[in-house]
């Protein structure tokens, strides 16, 4: 492939038509929403920590940024309980997503991410987290905290701005020394990431990913799903904290009878399996996330170790993003394992493309009051 950077296409009648629709309407878009204010209040939410007053503004604050880990479907599927030497991260199972997660797998990854972000803003305010799993409870991570020597990384500087970058990388390649880097924050105990940078490798690894949308867009169950978690407009992304802002894919954005409408008649395993294509071939390379055992502890493990990935990421100035339709569609799961040569009893839990690229607006996160038990 030729690394030279990439030549943005032409649009697609797709797009053409999408924009023209959020052109007829853009005086009721101006009247009822603004994007410009939903990014501002998306980027006041991962403003940097100020000192804090007090332990209970700070241990407010350790929550407002574990808060800012990702989760499937942006749903935050987390619950916080503060105590005064711990913190409780509790699964919170009424935003669970049956039909993409039906046995709960991203839920506690996505629940691993924000431990990660909980571990490494402690340690800048003078706290060493451990966190501690009981997989024979309710699902419970235990965070207990104790004051240790204040140490601000490159770690906790990058919560704030990581992101998901569901947009067009640049096609270069990553240095060796970042790839080691990147390779040794996403490992942990019984949790290895393998980094394909191979163009034939990302080839087969998107034959995955092209025949696991195509499952999951004719399933009907997953399309209603991801409708109902998308957020077609700048006003119903600030009413709601969550979801999938259809900014953050530089899709126009629009009120929801319509952008469901058009979703509908554009969202088709064709034209979306084209831009998964341009999307791997534009990336540096994939990085797949394995568990050595397929249970509860170790997806909150993958996730801190993604989480770890992505934060060292963004300290390098790289961008990432989840392409897990191979790990997603059951059927197709342990072909992917087979191709990934994976040992019996271990699981593929996360792929991921990853480059250098544009930032991408940000997405929502629901005040704190929302999230604190």
């Amino acid at each position: 492939m030729n690394h030279s950077a990439t030549i943005p296409e032409p649009p697609s009648r797709r797009q053409l038509l999408l924009a023209a629709a959020g052109f007829v309407i853009m005086p009721t878009l101006t009247a009822c929403s603004s994007g410009d204010e939903q990014q501002r209040v998306a980027r006041a939410m991962r403003g940097p920590s100020q000192p804090a007053a007090d332990r209970a503004t700070a241990m407010r604050d350790l929550v407002r940024q574990a808060s800012l880990a990702p989760s499937s479907h942006n749903t935050q599927c987390w619950r916080f309980q503060i105590a005064e030497k711990s913190i409780a991260i509790v699964p919170d199972l009424t935003r669970r997503c049956p039909a993409v997660d039906p046995d709960d797998h991203h839920l506690f990854v996505s629940l691993g991410c924000a431990t990660e972000n909980l571990v490494h803003a402690a340690l800048a305010t003078g706290l060493h987290a451990e966190p501690r799993f009981d997989a024979s409870g309710d699902g419970i991570i235990a965070v207990n905290l104790e004051p240790t020597q204040q140490r601000t990384t490159p770690l906790s500087q990058a919560i704030a701005e990581r992101q998901c970058t569901r947009g067009d990388y640049d096609g270069q390649p990553i240095s060796p020394a970042d790839l080691r880097q990147l390779q040794q924050a996403g490992s942990g105990d019984g949790v290895s990431v393998r980094m394909l940078t191979a163009r034939p490798a990302m080839e087969s690894v998107l034959e995955y990913v092209v025949a696991a949308n195509t499952a999951q867009m004719n399933d009907a169950a997953f399309v209603e799903e991801l409708k109902q978690w998308i957020r077609f407009g700048s006003d119903e992304a600030l009413r709601t904290g969550d979801g999938l802002f259809a900014g953050t894919t530089g899709n126009p954005t629009m009120p929801r009878w319509l952008g469901s409408r058009a979703m509908s008649l554009f969202f088709k395993p064709k034209s979306e399996n084209e831009r998964y294509a341009r999307q791997v071939r534009n990336s540096a390379g994939i990085a797949v996330f394995v568990s050595e055992r397929s249970d509860k502890p170790h997806w909150v493990e993958s996730g801190r170790c993604y989480e770890r990935f992505a934060l060292q990421a963004t300290a390098l100035g790289i961008r990432n993003a989840f392409v897990n339709q191979p790990v997603e569609v059951g059927a197709l799961r342990p072909q992917f394992a087979q191709w990934l040569d994976l040992t019996a009893g271990e699981r593929p839990d996360l792929v991921v493309r990853f480059g250098r690229g544009p930032a991408m607006p940000w997405s929502m996160r629901r005040p704190l009051q929302d999230v604190l038990v």
